[in-house]
């Protein structure tokens, strides 16, 4: 089939090669001609593992290309929307000007099809009712059906979640209508690897659609700031959150994923996606039903708070302390720094007058540029070397391997703040280590080895 993915961000970018992938003809389109540009030549404008060699494949075989020109989208059967859904500046709510422009420049586009059967079909993250709003606009073009069918990547995992999703949700405004079995045998013609895989398929109604999203990032931030707020607990009783986590986890009612507690969740997904979903509530005057989702983002903020406070605790004070910060990015397999909780304490520490260095392997650039003046380091040695306080809050690999005896004999004083409960307390206690880890009251932190808890599947 010919498919076009307009907005080519993330979503979209790994979206469009994926689809080629699966031997579709693929255009993506984007406004941002700088980016459409980079993809055109083979070049991934952000990280994301696996997707560089999706994109350099669909190029070379020539079933994937990119452009800036609505007019080279008339082939397409099915156009997908993986358009940014960010949050307002005026408040909590879903900013979705970038859906609505594009709805409204690919209607002179749909209508030069003739009535062919045509599927719009919406891949963004948005409030109830949107995709129902959206349809009176395009479904008034002749042959033109729209579906919406959420995305449910994990940054880090994006192409892996693209090509073996755990489900497929179709959202129609009727599903059980007349033309419902011709508008989902189009999007199946789609996905036919995928569901001849074995892939679940779950058909349902607009709002139905919509709010699978927007429950499963909720249910996602609720159980980490649940943890967090155990690990609140933790501390101030002398109880270790990893234990109580690793003990919880085992109920399988409950389930080990997402209960490591740390400095909170951020990204361009979560946060800003719980808020809209409150607005959302609001709007449709449920809001009293959803209002914990209030409490979860507060707990979540706290945690960056509580780590500054942590982390003057344990240097007395950081007014013109050398501070080292392990990590940029809101999560490891990134370089996304959006919302990043690492980046906000780091900034908090340099505006409490902390002389702060930041490292991460892949996000420094877009570090920099998210926080002006920022002192950053690609090398860890270097930005180790001179440290009075260490503090790990991304937890990439190289981080979490990180041999305490050879660390330090680079830092000035051997201190670490685990921001990610990841690093085992005895082993860095008998490295001669001052440490403390969120959630583990300081003294029986080190008179026991770290539980071991189930890796946590990456944020969305």
């Amino acid at each position: 089939m010919v498919i076009s993915v307009i907005g080519v961000g993330y979503l979209g970018a790994v979206h469009a090669a994926a689809m080629a992938e699966l031997g579709h003809e693929v255009i993506g389109l984007d406004i941002d001609a700088d980016r459409i540009a980079a993809l055109q030549a083979g070049r991934a404008p952000f990280h994301e593992p696996g997707f560089e060699e999706i994109l350099r494949r669909g190029l070379r075989s020539g079933r994937l290309r990119f452009t800036t020109d609505y007019a080279e989208l008339e082939p397409a059967e099915v156009h997908f929307l993986g358009l940014g859904t960010p949050q307002r500046k005026d408040g909590f709510g879903a900013d979705l000007s970038h859906l609505e422009s594009a709805i409204d420049s690919l209607r002179e586009v749909l209508a030069a099809r003739g009535g062919a059967p045509t599927l719009v079909v919406g891949k963004s993250t948005v409030p109830a009712g949107t995709a129902r709003r959206l349809s009176d606009q395009v479904e008034q073009v002749e042959g033109v059906q729209l579906l919406w069918n959420p995305e449910f990547l994990r940054e880090g995992f994006a192409v892996q979640d693209t090509l073996e999703p755990d489900r497929l949700v179709y959202g129609l405004r009727e599903p059980e209508g007349p033309q419902a079995e011709a508008v989902i045998a189009m999007l199946d013609a789609v996905y036919a690897a995928l569901l001849a895989a074995g892939v679940p398929r779950l058909v349902m109604g607009y709002e139905t659609a919509e709010l699978v999203k927007a429950s499963a990032n909720a249910f996602l931030a609720t159980k980490i700031s649940f943890i967090n707020a155990i690990a609140e607990m933790c501390e101030a009783v002398g109880g270790d959150v990893a234990d109580v986590a690793r003990a919880i986890g085992m109920d399988d009612r409950i389930g080990a994923k997402f209960l490591r507690a740390g400095v909170g969740f951020g990204g361009g997904c979560l946060p800003k996606d719980i808020r809209a979903f409150i607005a959302s509530a609001e709007e449709h005057g449920v809001g009293e039903s959803l209002g914990f989702l209030r409490e979860v983002d507060l707990i979540n903020e706290r945690r960056r708070a509580r780590t500054v406070e942590l982390a003057g605790e344990m240097l007395g004070g950081v007014e013109g302390r050398r501070i080292t910060v392990l990590g940029a990015a809101f999560k490891p397999d990134s370089d996304d720094v959006r919302d990043s909780p690492a980046l906000d304490v780091a900034d908090r520490l340099m505006q409490a007058g902390a002389r702060v260095t930041v490292t991460d392997p892949q996000a420094l650039a877009n570090a920099a540029q998210r926080v002006p003046g920022l002192t950053v380091e690609a090398e860890l040695a270097a930005a180790l070397r001179g440290a009075e306080l260490t503090l790990l809050l991304t937890e990439w690999r190289e981080y979490r391997d990180l041999d305490p005896v050879w660390a330090a004999d680079l830092v000035a004083v051997p201190r670490m703040l685990d921001g990610r409960t990841v690093l085992e307390p005895r082993r860095w206690a008998e490295a001669g280590w001052e440490f403390r880890s969120l959630g583990r009251a300081d003294s029986s932190a080190l008179q026991q080895p770290a539980a071991s808890i189930p890796a946590v599947p990456a944020l969305l």
